[in-house]
């Protein structure tokens, strides 16, 4: 059948495919969007994240970063009556059981409940993540050296016994123990850290305390979202860099809100790219707050050095 010209004409105008997709976008529910998380626990209060966002027309889904380990995507969100609920598999073996979080809308926040797999029922509270878009660029201080090279003065240990010494300008963590990280806190900044790990070693770089630069000895020759050069869980790096264990790896880290740079043995690995929220093992959720530099010590022997800063100046 014949179209009559002004049909023809406005189907030009409007692709077919333009006006389904238009038709079919659904409106954004209560729930959408990322929320910094505060956990209950019988060890105190612990920093958790969520974004949930649409799949399709209908569908929600997100990711979910517990206490430890990495950013886990949910297949399947529901929400109703300012009610959600959402299950994720086990991220370990030894967890054994799905973990279950049940939420509702609490004024400009989120509340709820979450299940651990080891059936422990937490409470926890939510506000929305902030932006963190800076309006216009930093303007860098002064570098400065956060590492003397011949003792500790400025860094304090957490999470543990402290393994940590300072010898000839190499600050070595002998084996699994505490973490390590510096008195000061900062908001945005340009890092310059070099560091060593042995065969099989496994550290991090933790920015303002909550976002880890992945620091592994990765089998490669691809790169992958918890290896060598990414910010764990999130980013990926675009090439595989690693130069093997035993030997120094350079970090260049530049972060500005949320958008990073990481340039490792000069070549630059991601480029300004947005952390979408908090990782494993971070100290807070509170993102719109200055961190510390922290560096992880719980999995074995690592080496650092010639640990340098440029903060950005105040606003």
């Amino acid at each position: 059948m014949m179209h009559p010209p002004v049909a023809r004409s406005a189907l030009r105008a409007f692709p077919l495919g333009a006006l389904l997709l238009t038709a079919s976008a659904p409106a954004p529910t209560a729930i959408e969007g990322r929320w910094d998380l505060v956990v209950q626990t019988p060890e105190g209060p612990q920093p958790s994240w969520l974004e949930v966002r649409h799949s399709g027309t209908a569908a929600l889904v997100g990711q979910f970063v517990w206490t430890g380990g990495s950013a886990r995507p949910i297949s399947r969100v529901t929400f109703e009556s300012g009610t959600f609920r959402f299950v994720i598999p086990p991220q370990w073996e030894r967890d054994g059981s799905d973990l279950t979080v049940e939420g509702h809308m609490d004024g400009d926040g989120i509340a709820g409940t979450l299940t651990r797999p080891d059936g422990v029922r937490l409470t926890w509270t939510g506000k929305r993540a902030p932006t963190l878009r800076r309006a216009t660029p930093p303007v860098w201080a002064a570098p400065v050296k956060l590492f003397s090279g011949h003792d500790l003065s400025g860094w304090h240990v957490f999470g543990g016994e402290g393994q940590w010494k300072a010898s000839a300008g190499v600050l070595q963590n002998t084996k699994a123990g505490g973490n390590l990280a510096t008195d000061r806190t900062f908001t945005d900044f340009k890092l310059h850290v070099e560091f060593r790990y042995p065969k099989g070693g496994n550290s991090g770089v933790y920015l303002r305390g909550r976002y880890e630069v992945q620091v592994e000895d990765s089998p490669g020759p691809e790169p992958v979202i918890d290896g060598l050069g990414a910010i764990y869980g999130f980013l990926t790096p675009n090439q595989y860099v690693a130069l093997g264990a035993g030997v120094w790896h350079t970090y260049d880290i530049t972060l500005a809100g949320r958008t990073v740079t990481v340039v490792v043995n000069g070549k630059t690995v991601i480029s300004l790219q947005e952390i979408p929220g908090i990782t494993g093992g971070a100290l807070s959720s509170d993102e719109g707050a200055p961190g510390p530099i922290y560096l992880q010590g719980d999995h074995g022997p690592v080496e650092y050095r010639n640990i340098i800063i440029t903060p950005a100046r105040d606003r």
